[in-house]
C-alpha cells in the first residue's frame, strides 16, 4: 500500500509542500488523456487509498468524493488533452502536457512534485519521478484516483453522444467490442487518428 515515505523524505530535504501527479488514459484509442495533481494536508486519511488500477470503480468514486471534498483540505487540480491534440503532438508529449497543466492548475504552488513514471519534459516545478509511484506514494495515489474518475466520467458522457461504440463499457480502450465497432462504423471525432487500429479503420464506415 502507498504511504508517505517519499513525501516525508522530500520534506526532510527542505520541500514542505509536495504534490503527487499522475495520469489516466494513455493507452485508449479514444478520448482524452487526463492528469491530476494533489497536495495532501497533514493528517489526511482516506482508508483504502491506493493506485486507481487496484481499486474497484465503486471504491474509486468513494475515494474521489473524500479527496475532492472541500473539508478534506486537499489542494488538487486536473487537466485534459483531447484526441486532436494527442494526434498533433503524440501521446507521450500529450501526457507530459496534461501533467504540467494539472500541476500549474494547483491553487497552491508546490515546492516539489512526485510524478508517476518517468521524468516529464517541460514540467514547471522541481520533481522526483517514481516508477509505479501510484502504488508507493499516497499523494500520487490520490492524483491517480482523481484522474481516473474524471476520465471515466468524460467517457460516460461520450458514450451518450456516440452510443454505437459502447464507451461506457471499455472507456475507449482497444477491447474486442470496441474494435468491432470501429470496423463497422469507422472512427468518431474523439478517436485518436494517430493510433494504428483507428488509422486502419478510417477507410470506410458510416461515422
Amino acid at each position: 500500500m502507498p504511504d508517505l515515505s517519499i513525501e516525508n523524505e522530500l520534506i526532510s530535504q527542505g520541500f514542505p509542500l509536495v504534490a503527487g501527479v499522475d495520469e489516466a488514459g494513455r493507452g485508449p484509442l479514444a478520448g482524452p488523456v487526463v492528469a491530476a495533481a494533489a497536495i495532501l494536508p497533514t493528517g489526511f486519511a482516506a482508508p483504502g487509498l491506493n493506485d486507481s488500477k487496484k481499486v474497484s470503480s465503486v471504491r474509486r468514486e468513494a475515494l474521489y468524493q473524500i479527496i475532492t471534498a472541500p473539508e478534506s483540505g486537499v489542494v488538487w487540480a486536473s487537466a485534459r488533452v483531447e484526441a486532436e491534440e494527442i494526434d498533433e503532438i503524440n501521446i507521450l508529449n500529450a501526457t507530459h502536457v496534461a501533467m504540467a497543466r494539472a500541476a500549474k492548475g494547483l491553487e497552491t504552488r508546490p515546492d516539489v512534485a512526485i510524478i508517476d513514471g518517468r521524468p516529464v519534459k517541460g514540467f514547471p516545478y522541481e520533481f522526483k519521478a517514481v516508477v509505479k509511484g501510484d502504488s508507493k506514494s499516497l499523494s500520487v495515489a490520490a492524483a491517480s484516483i482523481i484522474a481516473k474518475v474524471e476520465r471515466d466520467r468524460i467517457m460516460l458522457a461520450y458514450a451518450r453522444e456516440f452510443p454505437e461504440y459502447s464507451f461506457e463499457r471499455h472507456k475507449g480502450y482497444g477491447t474486442k467490442i470496441h474494435l468491432v465497432a470501429l470496423e463497422k462504423h469507422g472512427p468518431c471525432p474523439i478517436h485518436r487518428q494517430s493510433f494504428a487500429p483507428v488509422a486502419a479503420s478510417s477507410g470506410g464506415g458510416d461515422a
